[in-house]
């Protein structure tokens, strides 16, 4: 079902029409196979940034769309409704993108912005270690300086994108304590990164994710974004921006649950009616329908929050506490609705039920996304 949405221009409209359009002719085709046996997409990231799609929230003075964010997410949302791991990759490459777009120089910006923005470079982001997700302040790994540059060592864990992409937005030690991180902008190509074998996953099977290990690696010196120390900040500024894709791409995950509970329930017959004339499978479809709606509502407005300039990181959490448990409840519930049929991999809400309970474990576990909301309150 084609969601109505409130758009605030015309182009923003011709843009989601496109996205509808690529991802119809280039994802839903390809989903159930590349799912199935854990391959990778070879192309389909270049396809979406030829189009556009991967850089629609930075600015078109360095080759970006120059869009809201708001209808960045929308965009986001509709990609995940057809393939929520080839959203979640293009989530996670904006997320990549931010540091050196917000943080950056000119110069910086200059000569590798474009290039990243037009897809023709991925990203992936490389904050957690094995020891350190949610608690980043206890990163261990560490760039030391040399005569030109830094020497990183260390290892980097749960890497969307890991071992394929182009670049990393990568967060290492450069001091100690809380103050003594900082970030870098590191080539995919590095001599002395190596890449573990993908883990194996409960969903998301065709985008790999795998630990990095830094051995000795040299970066150059212009290959710090920001300053010395301020790699905290700068994570974190990033991380409410993509707490608000993951909550847009389990928005699009549950809208896909509901779409097919829905046209299962209005073609399959018991006692004479269709099971979604039965009071009791009717009401549970629009609670489903009413949950999608809210997680919908709640990111869109942190969305136009950040685009007006205000605070909204209490938002960004509380919308992806919020659509990531929704889309768990509506992919279980979807299942539920399919019966037997639901469970198994003949309809697509079983794999919709695996991948949503990522969602609400990476960019902070929702257990995270209440420590935040907490504090913010007490502050």
């Amino acid at each position: 079902m084609a969601v109505d949405r409130l758009l605030p221009t015309s182009e923003a409209a011709d843009l989601l029409a496109l996205t509808r359009e690529i991802a119809d002719r280039e994802l839903a085709p390809r989903v159930d196979g590349h799912e199935e046996s854990a391959t990778y997409p070879e192309g389909l990231f270049a396809t979406l940034g030829r189009a556009g799609l991967l850089g629609l929230a930075y600015p078109e003075e360095f080759g970006g769309g120059g869009q809201p964010y708001e209808v960045w997410l929308q965009v986001l949302e509709e990609l995940a409704a057809r393939w929520a791991a080839v959203a979640v990759a293009a989530s996670v490459h904006t997320l990549a993108c931010h540091p050196l777009a917000v943080f950056g120089t000119a110069e910086q910006k200059e000569r590798r912005l474009p290039r990243m923005l037009s897809g023709e470079l991925v990203g992936g982001y490389s904050l957690s270690e094995p020891q350190a997700g949610s608690d980043a302040a206890s990163l261990t790994c560490k760039a030391e300086r040399t005569g030109d540059g830094y020497r990183i060592s260390g290892t980097k864990a749960w890497i969307t994108h890991g071992g394929r992409a182009d670049f990393y937005a990568l967060f290492a030690r450069t001091a100690p304590g809380s103050r003594g991180v900082s970030c870098f902008l590191a080539p995919g190509s590095t001599e002395g990164l190596s890449f573990g074998k993908p883990e194996r996953k409960m969903g998301l099977h065709a985008i790999p994710t795998t630990t990095a290990h830094w051995d000795g690696a040299l970066l150059e010196a212009d290959r710090l974004v920001g300053e010395e120390g301020q790699g905290l900040q700068i994570a974190f500024s990033a991380l409410d921006r993509g707490r608000l894709g993951i909550a847009a791409c389990a928005t699009g995950l549950a809208q896909a649950a509901l779409d097919a509970a829905v046209e299962y329930a209005t073609q399959r017959t018991t006692f004479g009616r269709r099971i979604i004339d039965h009071q009791g499978l009717g009401f549970l479809l629009a609670d489903m329908s009413a949950a999608v709606d809210s997680a919908r509502a709640l990111y869109l407005d942190a969305a136009r929050r950040a685009d007006a300039g205000r605070p909204f990181g209490r938002h960004a959490s509380t919308a992806k506490l919020v659509a990531t448990d929704a889309a768990m409840k509506v992919t279980t519930d979807a299942v539920q609705v399919l019966g037997g049929y639901g469970y198994t991999r003949d309809f697509p809400v079983e794999r919709y039920m695996r991948e949503a309970k990522i969602m609400q474990i990476f960019e902070g576990t929702n257990q995270i996304q209440r420590v935040v909301i907490s504090r913010r309150l007490a502050g």
